[in-house]
């Protein structure tokens, strides 16, 4: 798949996630098979810009691959000014927020709310394509409420003023994340536009990945929440897809050493207390399977620093190597 100038290793792309794609994250999905990686979303209020938080997310030092960077807002004059400072501040590709559905980013009129607005659609892509000389993508749900599945028609506002591809999760923006995703939808919209369509929603396995390929005719897949906790599924996917057949879940000593590996890039990134913070929900994500009754996150959630977090995790690993030698389950 292609984006502007930009060829992909392949039609795997991490979604962006508030709180989650960060730079740690992306590389790791980046080095497990992921062909591209976005970035959490970057607000177009230039007063935000200088926060801690924003000066985070804006961090691109040292990341391999295409850097793709995602904005939200519903100003034109002000999505263009953060797309053109985010290219300033080495972003490749600008991705455009229409899809999150969390009540504090569509209050402001962001995210998926925008939706509703098709002719201020229509205004900020071409406001953002206009601004920048880099390839403007486009993340969008199938509409506002299961009464108002306009995908199709944001479709091709977008292709029409120069979206160089477009995302689209297989729900509205009332259904947040309840239910199933619907992938009829993202199908009509691929044989609608002729530009590149990804399709994103409930993408899970290897053999949901092929499904949600072949039905919906898109180019490519966006997974978010199932790689949460397992950034493996992007090799996993790779391989069925190029296969046909599945690769073995990695083994506890493999699942110790990615876990350990993002969770030392957490801490080298954000520093105390902030780092220990964070890699909190990322530990928790990627024993949930196993701690089922979730007794060692209770206490590694308590833990304030670096060194107690990885003293606590040699621990329940080394435990878990004597009682458990089978592959550690990610599923």
């Amino acid at each position: 798949m292609r984006i502007g100038p930009y060829q992909l290793e392949n039609n795997l792309i991490v979604a962006p996630m508030a709180g989650i794609t960060d730079r740690p994250f992306r590389q790791l999905c980046r080095r497990l098979g992921a062909g591209l990686a976005v970035s959490e979303m970057l607000s177009s209020n230039p007063q935000v810009w200088k926060t801690d938080k924003s000066q985070n997310r804006m961090d691109h030092s040292g990341e391999s691959g295409i850097r793709s960077v995602q904005i939200a807002g519903a100003d034109p004059e002000l999505m263009a000014q953060a797309a053109q400072f985010n290219v300033a501040n080495g972003a490749q590709i600008i991705d455009i927020n229409m899809g999150c559905p969390a009540k504090k980013v569509n209050k402001k009129l962001a995210g998926s709310a925008l939706l509703q607005y098709p002719e201020l659609v229509e205004e900020i892509v071409k406001a953002v394509v206009t601004a920048v000389d880099v390839p403007v993508s486009l993340k969008i749900r199938t509409g506002w409420d299961p009464d108002n599945r306009n995908g199709v028609e944001i479709a091709r506002i977008a292709e029409r003023n120069g979206i160089a591809s477009l995302a689209v999760h297989g729900r509205t923006r009332a259904c947040m994340y309840k239910g199933e995703a619907e992938y009829a939808t993202i199908r009509e919209i691929k044989r609608s536009v002729s530009i590149p369509v990804v399709a994103n929603g409930d993408i899970t396995s290897p053999e949901k990945a092929k499904q949600v390929l072949e039905y919906t005719g898109a180019d490519a897949i966006m997974i978010g929440r199932a790689a949460q906790g397992r950034p493996w599924i992007f090799r996993e996917i790779d391989h069925y897809l190029r296969t046909g057949e599945h690769l073995p879940e990695p083994d506890i000593e493999e699942v110790r050493a990615i876990l350990m590996e993002h969770l030392l890039n957490l801490h080298q990134f954000y520093g105390e207390p902030m780092g220990a913070r964070i890699a909190r929900k990322h530990v928790s994500w990627y024993l949930q399977a196993h701690d089922h009754e979730g007794q060692f996150r209770r206490l590694f959630n308590a833990l304030e620093t670096p060194q107690a977090q990885i003293c606590a995790l040699d621990n329940y690993f080394e435990t878990l190597g004597r009682v458990n030698s089978p592959a550690l389950q990610a599923n």
